[in-house]
Protein backbone atom coordinates (compact mmCIF):
# COMPACT_ATOMS: atom_id res chain seq x y z
CA UNK A 1 0.00 0.00 0.00
CA UNK A 2 1.33 3.40 -0.93
CA UNK A 3 0.71 6.62 1.00
CA UNK A 4 0.64 10.06 -0.54
CA UNK A 5 0.42 13.33 1.38
CA UNK A 6 0.60 16.90 0.13
CA UNK A 7 0.92 19.72 2.66
CA UNK A 8 0.23 23.26 1.49
CA UNK A 9 1.03 26.16 3.79
CA UNK A 10 -1.03 29.37 3.81
CA UNK A 11 1.89 31.00 1.94
CA UNK A 12 1.81 28.35 -0.79
CA UNK A 13 4.80 26.28 0.31
CA UNK A 14 4.42 22.64 -0.74
CA UNK A 15 5.70 19.53 0.97
CA UNK A 16 5.11 16.18 -0.65
CA UNK A 17 5.50 12.86 1.11
CA UNK A 18 5.39 9.49 -0.60
CA UNK A 19 6.04 6.28 1.32
CA UNK A 20 4.90 2.72 1.81
CA UNK A 21 2.27 1.97 4.41
CA UNK A 22 3.11 -0.03 7.49
CA UNK A 23 2.20 -3.67 7.03
CA UNK A 24 -0.44 -5.05 4.73
CA UNK A 25 -4.12 -4.29 4.70
CA UNK A 26 -7.05 -2.80 2.90
CA UNK A 27 -7.47 0.55 1.20
CA UNK A 28 -9.16 1.96 4.32
CA UNK A 29 -6.06 1.18 6.37
CA UNK A 30 -3.91 2.97 3.79
CA UNK A 31 -6.22 6.00 3.82
CA UNK A 32 -6.16 6.18 7.63
CA UNK A 33 -2.37 5.78 7.71
CA UNK A 34 -2.03 8.61 5.17
CA UNK A 35 -4.27 10.81 7.32
CA UNK A 36 -2.14 10.07 10.41
CA UNK A 37 1.01 10.83 8.41
CA UNK A 38 -0.41 14.17 7.26
CA UNK A 39 -1.29 15.11 10.83
CA UNK A 40 2.17 14.12 12.11
CA UNK A 41 3.91 16.12 9.37
CA UNK A 42 1.76 19.20 9.95
CA UNK A 43 2.38 19.09 13.71
CA UNK A 44 6.12 18.64 13.15
CA UNK A 45 6.06 21.71 10.89
CA UNK A 46 4.51 23.74 13.72
CA UNK A 47 1.00 24.01 12.32
CA UNK A 48 -1.73 24.88 14.81
CA UNK A 49 -4.57 24.99 12.29
CA UNK A 50 -5.25 22.46 9.58
CA UNK A 51 -7.75 21.84 6.83
CA UNK A 52 -7.49 18.27 5.57
CA UNK A 53 -9.02 16.78 2.47
CA UNK A 54 -9.32 13.03 2.10
CA UNK A 55 -10.75 11.09 -0.82
CA UNK A 56 -11.88 8.17 1.33
CA UNK A 57 -15.44 8.80 2.41
CA UNK A 58 -15.13 5.91 4.86
CA UNK A 59 -12.00 7.31 6.56
CA UNK A 60 -13.45 10.82 6.76
CA UNK A 61 -16.72 9.57 8.26
CA UNK A 62 -15.01 7.30 10.79
CA UNK A 63 -12.52 9.91 12.01
CA UNK A 64 -15.10 12.69 12.25
CA UNK A 65 -17.45 10.40 14.17
CA UNK A 66 -20.21 10.41 11.55
CA UNK A 67 -19.75 6.70 10.90
CA UNK A 68 -18.49 3.72 12.83
CA UNK A 69 -17.01 0.33 12.10
CA UNK A 70 -16.70 -3.04 13.76
CA UNK A 71 -13.48 -3.82 11.85
CA UNK A 72 -11.07 -4.23 14.76
CA UNK A 73 -7.87 -3.50 12.86
CA UNK A 74 -9.18 -0.05 11.83
CA UNK A 75 -10.04 1.08 15.36
CA UNK A 76 -6.48 1.99 16.49
CA UNK A 77 -5.93 4.01 13.30
CA UNK A 78 -9.25 5.81 13.70
CA UNK A 79 -8.38 6.63 17.32
CA UNK A 80 -4.89 7.82 16.36
CA UNK A 81 -6.27 10.10 13.63
CA UNK A 82 -8.98 11.49 15.93
CA UNK A 83 -6.40 12.17 18.63
CA UNK A 84 -4.15 13.81 16.04
CA UNK A 85 -6.93 16.16 14.95
CA UNK A 86 -7.53 17.12 18.59
CA UNK A 87 -3.92 18.31 18.92
CA UNK A 88 -4.63 21.28 16.65
CA UNK A 89 -6.26 24.53 17.76
CA UNK A 90 -8.51 24.31 14.70
CA UNK A 91 -8.82 21.20 12.57
CA UNK A 92 -11.26 20.24 9.85
CA UNK A 93 -11.40 17.07 7.78
CA UNK A 94 -13.44 17.12 4.60
CA UNK A 95 -14.13 14.59 1.87
CA UNK A 96 -12.88 15.34 -1.63
CA UNK A 97 -13.68 13.22 -4.70
CA UNK A 98 -10.69 11.13 -5.80
CA UNK A 99 -10.56 12.79 -9.23
CA UNK A 100 -9.97 16.11 -7.44
CA UNK A 101 -7.18 14.69 -5.26
CA UNK A 102 -4.68 13.91 -8.00
CA UNK A 103 -1.53 14.92 -6.09
CA UNK A 104 -2.19 12.45 -3.27
CA UNK A 105 -3.03 9.74 -5.81
CA UNK A 106 0.18 10.44 -7.75
CA UNK A 107 2.25 10.31 -4.56
CA UNK A 108 0.70 7.05 -3.35
CA UNK A 109 1.30 5.46 -6.75
CA UNK A 110 4.87 6.79 -6.72
CA UNK A 111 5.51 4.98 -3.42
CA UNK A 112 4.53 1.73 -5.16
CA UNK A 113 6.69 2.44 -8.21
CA UNK A 114 3.64 2.92 -10.43
CA UNK A 115 3.17 5.62 -13.07
CA UNK A 116 0.67 8.39 -12.38
CA UNK A 117 -2.87 7.15 -12.90
CA UNK A 118 -5.71 8.86 -14.62
CA UNK A 119 -8.30 9.45 -11.93
CA UNK A 120 -11.22 10.38 -14.09
CA UNK A 121 -14.50 11.57 -12.70
CA UNK A 122 -17.09 8.84 -12.39
CA UNK A 123 -19.73 8.80 -15.12
CA UNK A 124 -22.79 10.80 -14.28
CA UNK A 125 -25.86 8.82 -13.42
CA UNK A 126 -28.89 9.86 -15.35
CA UNK A 127 -32.32 8.79 -14.31
CA UNK A 128 -34.52 7.53 -17.06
Amino acid sequence: MGLGVLLLSPTGDRREQSCLAQGHGCNNEAELQALCLALDLALAAGSRQILLYGDSDVAVRYVTGVGSTAVARLLPLIARASEGLARFDDARLLWLPRHRNLDADRLSRQALGLPPGSATPPPSRRRR
